[in-house]
């Protein structure tokens, strides 16, 4: 069998993981919501009156970043800010029942996109895949202080 090139399972785990944001965003482009979006709205159904600030650290992307979906999504009428009852400069975000009620819609989207993604695969595969990919989730988180890439040698060399 002949060796994989260097490089090649990221390349196909990049290409796979945007494939599936694509395939989920046309679903959830159906309900009114853009991508990034859902996992807003789904923080917020987990733990509602959270920070924009909470928001995005919870979510792994900038604060500036967070606002502005939050601001769209409030346009759209799925979210209301409140001041903070202790730091009027601070605001909480919270569903509206129009929000919570799309909750539904995002959960079913990405329950479908699921299932279109593991079709084929038995219980026991899917359940080592998803084990698969905690194992490299926490191999990359620990290294966010990212290691210079002649620090660390391949382990083929």
């Amino acid at each position: 069998m002949a060796k994989a090139a260097k490089g090649a399972t990221m390349a196909r785990l990049q290409s796979t993981s945007r494939l599936a944001r694509t395939v989920l965003a046309s679903r959830l482009l159906a309900h009114g919501f853009y991508a990034g979006q859902d996992q807003i709205m789904m923080a917020l159904s987990i733990e509602s009156g959270q920070t924009p600030g909470q928001l995005a650290a919870r979510l792994g992307v900038r604060p500036p970043t967070i606002t502005k979906t939050i601001n769209r999504l409030q346009t759209q009428g799925f979210l209301e800010k409140r001041a903070s009852d202790s730091d009027a400069r601070q605001a909480h975000i919270f569903l509206t029942e129009r929000g919570a009620d799309a909750i539904r819609s995002i959960e079913k989207s990405v329950r479908k996109t699921e299932k279109q993604a593991m079709r084929g695969l038995d219980k026991k595969d899917v359940k080592a895949f998803a084990k698969m990919l905690s194992r490299i989730e926490a191999n990359l988180s620990q290294s966010l202080g990212v290691v210079a890439d002649d620090d660390e040698p391949d382990e083929e060399e």
